[in-house]
């Protein structure tokens, strides 16, 4: 054995400091003039000895933490370390990461390079295997602006210095395997930024978070064993929009305050089904730092929260829920980031995930940074990011949230503050062909998965395929829903007028029949429609008490009609008088027996329950919900009666007479036309029922249509109107 050659001291110095592109060159064992030179760095250690099978020789301390020796060896062997530390005599026995070739491959990296690795969960992060023969975890970070990067953690007490990881040529990408290192390990990367400081950050692509306000990310594996062979295997058939589809939208770490997944799939598919939703929507549950942000400012976009447990509990809810006959939808957030110092802005040092502009970077209303749509490594993040979550978690659809604010250049801007496309315009053309993009990869690699966008413009297409182009010049962006936006604040406008007024105000409620067909909508009563001032829904309607309730039965019966898929906010299907709060959620005790006006909430809940089951059994309220054939107005003009009636058909044309009448007075024989051929009509629904604890005005025997032209109709029928009540009646078989 004899001493190695010496580091270059410019080598060496690049090294200890962090910012050497490739750590393998030095460490190791290579192939030396008289041998083999081995050169381990253990920083505080005071013996390393290399050992293989018939070979134990110490190496020679040359400082800083590095040792060297070169061995009269052939060929190099394969060797294992014995590292002691002072105030010890014990030997940790180890192996060298830098023994090791790189665990990432060719197709891989040419796939980052072009920005079309959709399963980059697979390439990023940090991956237990075995490499070699050896169990280890991969680590790898896109990091293309950073001299150095170094892996920290629990493993290596917090210090870097020991794993510097290797730069991968051109692509940006850095990567170490770490021997020993497995599932449940606690780590960061250290990146040496390009004016040489150093920043600690969580990796992008962690799948698994400590717990906020701890910031490491997770060694993670999945051992979750899927059940939900047969909810996949149907999923998607019929179409979403030929099928039911009504959503209960729900904060999780609220919805039962204190339950995490696990104790809420005991709970809530019991809840969701008993109420009849086909679908529930999860606020955002990738980890985010602010519980007050609900969830929209992200900084772990590939790992469910830990609030609530780790990323097996959360498949463990999915898989439940999927059981019980409920598909899942999770809101998604592409839009921006928060600029927190440990996650991803300005990552290397320079901006990576956001534009280089501070102007276009810079989010004006939620003070975040938005995503660089136009860098093909940052999209494919992103659109790898809706694969992850919909084939690694079964999410049956994605609702991607503030849409109108990525595909505005000037969104909240003032003159000044945005710089104009290529086109002279104000679209942003790289979000436009993002979310083409996404949506694209989501519909062809994840049969019967839906995306939704909720966009508050008017923009044209977004439901369009991407392959057709509008009067715009713009390719549709191929979403599967879209919330209507519009016909949420028109409706809400209307109810919470007192019913003296509505009449003048009636063009509220008809108008979004004007556009219903031009997308495929959800009719969204959201949380963000409950916070803030705004109220709760029932808390929005005019009058006493039993109005309130009146009104809000009749718009949910409204709603529940009217062309368009449904979304309620968790807490509004029971009539919570108060807003919503994510510190203590729905307010359960108005659901107490020993409540006094319990009953006013449990009967709004089985008002809901009841919806729901007359929905699903009613094609006329969902097979041509896209279809302007399968809606006809009898009346949308009568004002002066606060009355709106209407038809929807199924696809073999039965009929189903709607009607919404917004005063607090019975109106009697008020007569409507209906279609000919249908003698009989039966009441099938109505919101005045006095187990929902209305008046009981209604028809408890079938009504007779009359030869009597009403509404350019040939037949029609006399009705006794409740007050503030829906109606919905159905030809008698």
């Amino acid at each position: 054995m004899r001493p190695a050659r010496p580091l270059e001291a410019a080598e060496r110095e690049r090294l200890l400091r962090g910012a050497h592109h490739d750590p393998h060159a030095l460490l190791g064992a290579h192939h030396a003039p008289g041998g083999v030179a081995f050169r381990v760095l253990r920083p505080f250690a005071r013996s390393v000895t290399v050992t293989a099978r018939g070979l134990r020789a110490e190496l020679i301390d040359e400082g800083d933490g590095l040792f060297a020796a070169v061995l009269p060896l052939a060929e190099i062997p394969a060797y294992r370390l014995l590292v002691a530390y002072p105030d010890t005599e014990a030997e940790t026995e180890a192996d060298d990461p830098y023994r090791f070739l790189p665990a990432l491959g060719d197709l891989d990296l040419h796939l980052i390079g072009e920005g079309r690795h959709e399963e980059l969960w697979r390439a990023l992060g940090a991956l237990p295997m075995e490499h070699q023969g050896v169990y280890g975890t991969r680590f790898s970070v896109w990091a293309p602006h950073a001299q150095g990067v170094r892996v920290v953690g629990d493993f290596n007490h917090w210090d870097g210095t020991g794993h510097p990881m290797r730069s991968l040529g051109a692509t940006g990408v850095w990567e170490l395997f770490v021997p020993g290192v497995g599932e449940g390990q606690l780590y960061k990367f250290q990146l040496t930024r390009p004016d040489g400081s150093h920043t600690m950050r969580a990796d992008p692509m962690a799948r698994r978070t400590e717990a906020p306000p701890a910031t490491a990310s997770v060694v993670h594996a999945s051992h979750h064993e899927w059940r939900d062979g047969e909810w996949l295997a149907r999923r998607g058939e019929p179409p979403v929009h030929q099928a039911p589809f009504s959503v209960y939208e729900v904060h999780l770490p609220s919805w039962r305050p204190g339950l995490g997944y696990r104790q809420l799939a005991e709970q809530l598919p019991a809840y969701v089904s008993d109420l009849g939703f086909t679908h529930v929507e999860f606020m955002p549950v990738a980890e985010h730092p602010f519980g007050g942000s609900w969830g929209y400012q992200i900084t772990g976009f590939y790992a469910p929260t830990a609030r609530l447990g780790t990323p097996d509990d959360f498949k463990y809810l999915v898989d439940a829920l999927h059981r019980a006959g409920i598909g899942v939808i999770m809101d998604w957030v592409p839009a921006h980031f928060p600029r927190d110092d440990w996650a991803l802005a300005e990552f290397d040092g320079r901006p990576l995930y956001e534009p280089q502009d501070p102007l276009r970077a810079a989010h004006p209303d939620w003070g975040t940074l938005e995503f660089d749509f136009g860098r093909t490594e940052v999209r494919n993040f992103l659109v790898a990011n809706a694969v992850y979550w919909c084939e690694e978690f079964h999410i049956d659809g994605l609702r991607v949230d503030a849409v109108a604010s990525m595909l505005y250049l000037d969104y909240s801007r003032q003159p000044g503050q945005w710089t104009p496309n290529d086109r002279g315009g104000r679209e942003n053309l790289d979000a436009v062909a993002f979310l083409q993009e996404m949506n694209a990869t989501v519909y062809r690699r994840c049969p019967g998965v839906v995306t939704i966008a909720e966009e508050s413009t008017a923009w044209d297409g977004v439901t369009r395929p991407t392959h057709l182009t509008g009067p715009g010049g713009f390719g549709g962006l191929g979403f599967g829903l879209k919330w209507n936006m519009g016909w949420m604040h028109d409706s809400l406008e209307y109810v919470a007028k007192e019913p003296v007024h509505r009449k003048y105000h009636h063009g509220e409620m008809t108008f979004a029949m004007v556009y219903a067909y031009s997308e495929n909508y959800v009719l969204p009563i959201s949380h963000d429609e409950v916070v803030h001032g705004k109220r709760s829904l029932v808390s929005k309607m005019p009058g006493d008490w039993w109005q309130r309730r009146a009104t809000h039965r009749a718009f949910l019966g409204f709603m529940w009609s009217h062309p368009g898929k449904q979304l309620l906010f968790m807490g509004q299907e029971f009539a919570q008088g108060a807003e919503w709060s994510e510190g203590h959620g729905p307010d359960w005790w108005l659901l107490d027996p020993s409540y006094a006006a319990e009953a006013d909430h449990r009967g709004v809940r089985d008002l809901v329950r009841d919806l729901n089951a007359r929905y699903r059994e009613l094609p006329a309220l969902w097979e041509r919900d896209t279809d302007p054939a399968g809606f006809s107005w009898v009346d949308g003009d009568a004002a002066e009666d606060n009355v709106l009636a209407f038809l929807r058909f199924a696809a073999d044309g039965t009929p189903l007479l709607v009607v919404s009448h917004f005063s607090p007075v019975v109106r009697q024989g008020y007569r409507l036309g209906v279609p000919a051929g249908f003698p009989l009509w039966e009441e099938c629904l109505n919101t005045d029922g006095t187990r929902y604890g209305g008046g009981g005005v209604g028809h408890p025997d079938p009504l007779k249509a009359e030869p009597v032209r009403r509404h350019g109709r040939p037949a029609s029928v006399q009705l006794t109107l409740p007050p503030l009540a829906t109606v919905w009646l159905r030809p008698v078989p």
